[in-house]
């Protein structure tokens, strides 16, 4: 009895120091876990909250879409594999006048950080204060140029101050919402200054001590998060240089010192463009192909510049820079993914993250197989995580390599991602992914027949007051306040001046530091100029009517945006700068330092805001009249149906701005033509947040700076990508959905590993057509595919049978799907081209349910791939990592 006693005694005495001990622990971890939170790195990675993350990053610039259009594009963010969004702080926007600040609507920061952190994910503040982005003055505000013996970007007292200000500013604006990862908020990673390399030896010494400052500035603020400089080989030990490019695993030497990681701020997914560029395209392949590149040599994090560009509303963009920006990024201007990019870098995501254990832990190994071919590998020694890179650097031939004893063909110019060191789940070369092809329909609700026009005549400036004895320099009249600014001069000419052959003209002469002009002679319009993004500076030359007399020249200085880039910003000029008469009796007169000049910054119309409805019934509108140069026009229309995109195509008209109820779309320049005889954008985009409900009506300005334009051209179009394309080879390597990770292996997600072309239409919309469909060898891309000569004979019909009336499909590309033995000894390629659109009324209830099933399994993939994400973050939730990676860069 009494040792049973005893034995109870001693249980009891057990649980009770199990309890005590667990409860001890409980505070224990709670004091971990606040210690972990935060970022910090070594030279493998980011370690956030505790937690090594491979980063797959975007940058979203909040001024260049709407609020109503953040929560959707930051969606496809994240459904595209990110977890990180970038965005730069635009100090001009914030700032516009000295002391006086705007965070409202676009330039609501804080919100935008916010939803990005109710989204679940995370946040890389680039805070300038230069930032570049093709955005006027590269974020600086203007009113910095007039402070006294301000230098930008150097060791000068007045520029750091104020940028000291400015950085506290928002900072404290970050640390007072709890926004850092310190904090438990989604900002990780922070950027001070931008690309300062490019500049730097301009500066010399000044601009060595002031990125040291420049970086102790932030570090002193002691925020919880490294900070990064871009482009900046020899940042200072405090901050992580990183790279921007497009091929940084072959550009980019590496950290500059042992223990940072290798970060990639700018993967540029495209070439910005300026007026009177040609189309420009980066492939998705090339993207793939220096993501999968840069993470086999030990990179971390990727960042995609731009995720989606968007559009530089009002005058937000730099000089000649287009009002659509970075179009051909993953999400288009208007937020749609474009496919294959999307979908291909989606899937590249996903290879990636199945390597992850072996990124972080493996040590790196290199294998050169021939002049074009090598394999990388990570392998944690004394277990089988293993992940290969298996490269062909060939841009024509196929190559086949041998690597574990096993075969692998790779295409020309492609990385094959084997996350087990066997098995191929994705090719950079091979696309999986489905395409999509963008329509601009012409609204049937809002046309162009319905767009009655009023005008109204800007006022020609004309003997203003002389104020200087020189021409003024241009960005100075306008500070950044209009793109316009008047010069004005007189000259007197006897009437033994003139020449006295009959037809022979005077010429007048204006050689400009940029950008546009428009020249005026006794009121009498005498033509328009311009420059280029390359060659900013010009010559106007053209014939004028002189009399004898007092004659007047108005000149309307224009530009189309400020600097963003270079050394010595705050000295840029821009305007007339030479000003003769050519032909005359007496010889070449020089206006230029002998004429009094008056000079009038803006328009008319712009001060009277005309392009509001309060201004607008400030003028004079005339029903009829001619189209001269220098008009505002204005006319009102209905909301176009529906929910798609809405944008005006400018056909017909030259070059100015456009209003809709007051909000500043953007700068138009129709008449400056590409290299291939067409304009540089067609179309601009509305949001249907500046437009009112329907029923009521909208008021459309414009303001044309050219004479003779055709506003019956003028469109309304609804913008969609309902062509939806697969372009696969049935060589292909099935997609990497349908792999997931089981402790170090790879294995299927399901018995059913057959290679699947799978397309989607957007929400609520059905494939009502197949438009183009081949097996066998077609060619082209989506929109624009043509038969081979060979082709299976059932290859509509499967795909009609098998996607018709349904929101999601997948064909399985093998030849016993389609039939016919023709063209056996080739490689065959499935294209096919649907439609789809919304169809009323009941859909049948079984394709319902086939596109639920099918749906399902999409978010399953989610699902699994965000548990594998979680089983490995518990396995390093602890980050004690003694490794010293292989730097081999």
């Amino acid at each position: 009895m009494k040792s049973r006693t005893r034995y109870l005694i001693a249980i009891l005495l057990v649980i009770s120091l199990c309890l005590e001990a667990s409860h001890g622990g409980g505070e224990d971890d709670d004091k971990d876990e606040e210690k972990k939170k935060g970022v910090s790195y070594d030279e493998t990675s980011l370690i956030i909250n505790g937690k090594r993350e491979l980063l797959f990053s975007g940058s979203v610039h909040y001024p260049r879409s709407t609020p109503e259009m953040w929560p959707s594009i930051i969606d496809k963010a994240k459904a595209g594999g990110l977890n990180t969004i970038q965005t730069y702080v635009f100090w001009n926007v914030h700032e516009p006048e000295q002391g006086k600040y705007d965070f409202s609507g676009r330039f609501d920061l804080v919100k935008f950080i916010k939803l990005i952190h109710e989204k679940g994910l995370y946040v890389t503040l680039r805070l300038g204060p230069f930032i570049q982005a093709e955005w006027s003055h590269g974020g600086l505000p203007y009113w910095l140029r007039e402070v006294p013996e301000i230098y930008f970007r150097t060791d000068n007292k007045p520029f750091k101050e104020h940028t000291e200000r400015y950085v506290r500013k928002i900072l404290g604006m970050m640390k007072e919402e709890k926004l850092f990862a310190s904090q438990g908020g989604p900002i990780v990673l922070g950027q001070i200054e931008n690309e300062y390399n490019a500049v730097q030896l301009a500066y010399k010494e000044n601009g060595e001590r002031y990125i040291k400052w420049a970086a102790n500035l932030v570090e002193s603020m002691k925020l919880g998060i490294p900070w990064v400089m871009c482009k900046q080989n020899d940042a200072p030990d405090n901050v992580i240089n990183a790279c921007n490019g497009r091929h940084c695993g072959d550009t980019f030497k590496g950290p500059n010192r042992h223990d940072k990681p290798s970060l990639w701020t700018e993967n540029w997914t495209t070439q910005f463009r300026v007026f009177g560029d040609p189309p420009t395209h980066r492939t998705v392949e090339d993207i793939a192909f220096s993501v999968a590149r840069y993470f086999s040599k030990n990179g971390s994090h990727v960042n995609y510049y731009m995720y989606h560009g968007g559009t530089n509303f009002g005058r937000t963009s730099a000089h000649f820079v287009t009002t659509r920006y970075y179009d051909d990024a993953p999400l288009d201007e208007y937020g749609f993914e474009k496919e294959p990019k999307y979908g291909h870098l989606r899937h590249v995501h996903r290879a990636l993250r199945l390597c992850k254990k072996a990124l972080f832990w493996g040590q790196l190994r290199v294998q050169k197989l021939g002049p074009d071919t090598e394999v990388r590998y990570h392998e944690q020694p004394g277990t089988k995580v293993c992940a290969a890179f298996l490269s062909n650097n060939n841009t024509r031939e196929t190559n086949t390599i041998k690597f574990n004893g096993q075969n692998y063909v790779l295409p020309s110019r492609s990385i094959s991602i084997l996350p087990d060191c066997k098995t191929v789940v994705y090719n950079t070369a091979q696309i999986v992914a489905q395409h999509s092809w963008r329509n601009f329909v012409k609204s049937e609700k809002t046309t162009s027949e319905g767009l009655k026009f009023e005008m109204f005549h800007e006022n020609i400036a004309s003997k203003l007051g002389g104020d200087s004895l020189i021409p003024g320099e241009l960005y100075y009249l306008t500070k950044d306040k209009t793109d316009y600014a008047w010069y004005t001069t007189s000259i007197k000419i006897e009437a033994d001046d003139l020449p006295d052959k009959k037809g022979l003209k005077t010429i007048l002469r204006v050689a400009s530091l940029g950008h546009a002009l428009i020249v005026y002679v006794n009121g009498e319009y005498a033509g328009n100029a311009h420059g280029s993004h390359e060659m900013k500076s010009f010559v106007f030359e053209k014939p004028i009517n002189l009399k004898t007399g007092d004659n007047h020249i108005s000149i309307l200085g224009v530009l189309t945006g400020l600097p963003d880039s270079g050394s010595y910003m705050e000295h840029r000029y821009a305007g007339p700068r030479a000003v003769s008469i050519i032909g005359l009796k007496s010889g070449t007169r020089d206006l230029t330092e002998n004429n009094e000049w008056g000079h009038l910054a803006g328009l008319e119309g712009e001060k009277k805001e005309v392009y509001t409805e309060k201004g607008s019934k400030k003028v004079q509108w005339e029903k009829d009249g001619e189209r001269k140069p220098l008009t505002w026009y204005k006319t009102y229309f209905e909301t176009p149906e529906g929910e798609n995109t809405v944008a005006i195509r400018m056909k017909g008209m030259g070059k100015g701005l456009i209003w809709v109820n007051g909000n500043g779309v953007g700068r138009y320049w129709m008449s400056f033509l590409s290299p291939l005889g067409e304009p540089t954008q067609t179309e601009y985009h509305i949001p249907r947040s500046f437009m009112k409900e329907k029923k009521k009506k909208n008021m459309l300005v414009i303001l044309e700076e050219e004479p003779g334009v055709k506003l019956e051209a003028i469109d309304f179009v609804l913008v969609n990508r309902d062509t939806i394309c697969s372009f696969v080879g049935e060589n292909y390597p099935v997609s990497v959905k349908s792999w997931k990770r089981e402790g170090p292996k790879i294995v299927s997600r399901s018995k059913d590993m057959k290679l699947k072309a799978v397309m989607k239409c957007p929400p609520e919309k059905q494939m009502v057509a197949v438009e183009f469909a081949s097996f066998g060898d077609p060619t082209g891309t989506c929109g624009n595919f043509t038969m081979g000569k060979c082709s299976a004979s059932k290859s509509k019909e499967v795909v009609e049978k098998t996607c018709l009336g349904k929101n999601r499909c997948s064909i399985v590309v093998a030849r016993e799907t389609f039939g016919g033995k023709e063209c056996s000894e080739i490689v065959k390629t499935l294209a096919v081209q649907v439609k789809c659109e919304k169809i009323q009324g009941k859909e049948d209830d079984k394709k319902k349910k086939e596109d639920k099933e099918e749906e399902d399994d999409e978010e399953q993939d989610d699902d699994d791939e965000e548990e594998e994400d979680e089983k490995e973050g518990d396995e390093n939730k602890y980050v004690k990592d003694t490794k010293k990676k292989n730097q081999d860069m």
